[in-house]
């Protein structure tokens, strides 16, 4: 867990992470820890204030309970819960978004020791005032956003430039044309046929029929000899 520490608070994150989507709200979180037994002050300012609406944007820390805690020769100080304070920033709605989704806006915190007891109503500018060799802790924290709506991985299998069920189709319409061309081919050389061989059809037509012809002849007289012949004999 990344956080900024200095000597009164730890803040996390240290980045304002904003999901970016075009003419919608967004809002992030920041958590303020108190790392002392003293009551601390703090105030939240930024670049851009009409941009952003922070809740709250001053308030008291309170002290933080802590105990010593030893242990292989190591000691550190463990913090228990109810020494943070939780701080919303909402961007209001952006009609359009900038230049590689880039943010310039900046925020700055600032923390400082107050009278014990203080309250969120007593916070005034004057206490964040660096005079008298007053110390004031300050962070800075840059602006970033993330896409609302991440792009769906692209499915396993698909070809870049187009989809399986494109190719699919494609395929489909070739096969279905198949038919058609080969019908289309087959009337193609009756469509296409030139006078000469209009021409030559006809002169067999004649020729298979005259063939005919004289083969019926031959028969006739063939049959009426064996008539004759017959006639004779009896």
């Amino acid at each position: 867990m990344t956080m900024s520490s200095g000597d009164f608070i730890n803040i996390y994150p240290t980045e304002l992470k904003f999901p970016f989507e075009l003419r919608k709200q967004s809002a992030c979180s920041l958590q303020l820890s108190n790392k002392t037994d003293q009551y601390i002050a703090f105030k939240v300012k930024t670049t851009n204030p009409k941009k952003y609406c922070v809740r709250p944007n001053a308030g008291v820390v309170l002290p933080g309970s802590s105990c010593n805690v030893t242990g292989n020769g190591i000691s550190f100080y463990l913090f228990l819960p109810g020494s943070s304070c939780n701080v919303t920033v909402t961007m209001q709605a952006q009609k359009e978004a900038p230049p590689d989704m880039q943010c310039k806006d900046k925020f700055l915190i600032q923390s400082v020791l107050a009278p014990s007891g203080t309250s969120n109503k007593e916070i005034t500018t004057e206490m964040f005032n660096k005079e008298d060799g007053k110390v004031i802790d300050e962070f800075k924290l840059r602006v970033v956003y993330v896409p609302a709506n991440p792009p769906s991985p692209v499915p396993e299998g698909s070809e870049e430039g187009g989809s399986p069920r494109a190719s699919l189709t494609e395929d489909e319409s070739k096969s279905s044309s198949l038919p058609e061309a080969v019908s289309r081919s087959l009337e193609e050389p009756k469509a296409k046929s030139s006078p000469s061989e209009e021409l030559i059809r006809k002169e067999i037509s004649k020729s298979n029929a005259g063939g005919f012809s004289m083969l019926f002849v031959v028969l006739v007289g063939l049959i009426g000899l064996l008539v004759g012949y017959l006639i004779k004999k009896t």
